[in-house]
C-alpha cells in the first residue's frame, strides 16, 4: 500500500485537482446529463479513478506500481489509463456510449484530455461556481463565486493586467481588489483554482498589515 508523504499532502491537494480532472471529463462527455441519458453511471467510478492515476503520474510522478496500489487496481489497468491515446478516445466515444462499462484506456484518454485542458486554464466554471455557491455562501464567504464569474470566459494562464481589467471596481470584505492583487507576488496565474489560492493568500496579507501594531 502506497502511503502519500505528508509534504505532499500539504504541498498538493490530490483529491481536490483529481475532482477537477473528473468534472472537465464529464464536461467533455457532454455533462451528467449525457450518463443518465445513456444510463451508464456506472462510468463515474473508473473516470474518478482515471483522474486520479493521470494527476498521480503527472503531478506526484508517481509510477504504475504506486498508483496501482494506492487505486486498488492492476497495474496493466493503470498502464492502459497512463498510455491511453486521448485523440482516438474523441473518435471513437459515440461509439462506447451505448456500453454500460467504460474501458480502461477510454477513460485514460478522457483524463488526459480534460488533466490537459485544466493545466491549458480551461476549468469547468460553471461547475466550479454551481458547487463553491451553496457551500460558500453558508460560511457567509461569497467573493470566490464573484471573482470566477467574472473570469468566466478568460484563457489562462492570465496576467497581471487582464486581471486587474477582470477584477476592477470589486471589493473583498472592503478592501479594492486593486490593493489585494498588488499583494499578488507571482504572475502569470495558471488557472481559476491558483487564483482563488492566490487572492485568499493576498488578502490575510492585507489583514495582518492593516492590524495595529502593539508596543513592546
Amino acid at each position: 500500500m502506497v502511503v502519500l508523504e505528508m509534504s505532499e499532502i500539504k504541498e498538493f491537494d490530490l483529491d481536490a485537482f483529481s475532482m477537477r480532472v473528473l468534472l472537465k471529463a464529464l464536461e467533455i462527455l457532454g455533462g451528467p446529463r449525457k450518463l443518465i441519458e445513456y444510463r451508464n453511471l456506472t462510468w463515474v467510478p473508473s473516470l474518478i479513478q482515471a483522474a486520479y492515476a493521470i494527476v498521480m503520474s503527472r503531478e506526484l510522478l508517481k509510477t504504475e506500481n504506486e498508483i496501482a496500489s494506492f487505486l486498488g487496481l492492476t497495474r496493466q489497468t493503470v498502464r492502459n489509463m497512463l498510455r491511453a491515446d486521448e485523440e482516438m478516445v474523441l473518435k471513437k466515444l459515440e461509439g462506447e456510449f451505448e456500453s454500460k462499462t467504460i474501458k480502461a484506456h477510454t477513460a485514460g484518454g478522457l483524463a488526459k484530455l480534460a488533466y490537459r485542458e485544466i493545466k491549458e486554464g480551461r476549468d469547468n466554471l460553471d461547475i466550479l461556481i454551481g458547487i463553491l455557491g451553496p457551500t460558500i455562501g453558508a460560511l457567509e464567504i461569497t467573493w470566490p463565486t464573484e471573482v470566477l464569474k467574472r473570469v468566466k470566459g478568460t484563457k489562462f494562464p492570465i496576467s497581471k493586467e487582464d486581471l486587474i481589467n477582470k477584477l476592477q471596481g470589486f471589493k473583498i470584505e472592503g478592501i479594492n481588489i486593486l490593493t489585494i492583487i498588488e499583494k499578488i507576488e507571482e504572475f502569470p496565474i495558471k488557472n481559476p483554482a491558483d487564483l482563488l489560492s492566490k487572492i485568499k493568500e493576498a488578502l490575510q496579507n492585507v489583514e495582518k498589515e492593516k492590524q495595529p501594531k502593539l508596543d513592546l
